[in-house]
């Protein structure tokens, strides 16, 4: 491996990192911030009687609540990395081969589906639905692409750039014009007759439900604004 491209896939390593801690500590703190005992202003305080000082302090949590506290933390961190790693995954196996363009563009699909809430409200109800099934929304969801090796480089790629759309570092701009379906350029499925095409980004072309209007306004990402 050459020098650069070792320094390359050491700062793309770094970069997720940073990342994905960024979405982590968002979680924490709103979790945090939620199951904190509420403590009315008043408590906390020094009241002066004469010469003795008297201060009234809130008694910490019992092992109950820190338990508590810690599974609630878990379950959003954990459910925070499974979205993240569903947008990764339909990116690298949708496009991995169509460049950052073409991997935004599949993004801006799951987006879209999650705001129509005809397809699931979550990253990964979107982008699993149908899976074991007869017929999968995402075609790598049924016909076993992922049982085969990935790309090392192609899947870093993706983990990075699923992370930073999720953190707004990167963000998605709706090139796609509301698209909910695509298809490759060389195939003509019959579905896309029933719906109207918006563009064409790299091997894939992209459509919208006839009669559908999305708006800036009705399409909210997370970290990311149109």
């Amino acid at each position: 491996m050459r020098v650069g491209s070792a320094h390359a896939i050491a700062r793309s390593d770094r970069v997720l990192v940073i990342a994905l801690s960024v979405i982590l500590a968002m979680a924490s703190t709103m979790v945090g911030a939620s199951m904190m005992p509420s403590v009315a202003p008043e408590l906390v305080r020094t009241i002066r009687v004469e010469r003795s000082i008297i201060k009234l302090v809130a008694m910490p949590p019992g092992p109950e609540t820190v338990a508590a506290n810690t599974a609630g933390h878990d379950a959003v961190l954990s459910e925070l990395l499974t979205e993240h790693r569903c947008l990764a995954e339909v990116m690298y196996y949708e496009a991995r081969g169509e460049g950052e363009e073409g991997e935004k563009a599949v993004a801006e699909v799951v987006f879209h589906r999650m705001a129509a809430r005809d397809y699931g409200n979550s990253i990964c109800a979107v982008v699993y639905e149908g899976a074991g099934q007869v017929a999968c929304q995402f075609s790598f969801a049924c016909d076993g692409s992922r049982k085969k090796e990935k790309s090392e480089r192609a899947w870093r790629a993706a983990q990075l750039l699923a992370a930073r759309v999720l953190t707004g570092e990167v963000m998605l701009r709706d090139e796609t014009g509301g698209a909910v379906n695509y298809h490759a350029v060389y195939i003509r499925p019959r579905w896309a007759r029933d719906f109207k095409r918006t563009a064409q980004i790299g091997n894939h072309a992209f459509y919208r439900m006839r009669g559908m209007r999305v708006s800036k306004a009705e399409v909210v990402l997370r970290g990311s604004t149109w």
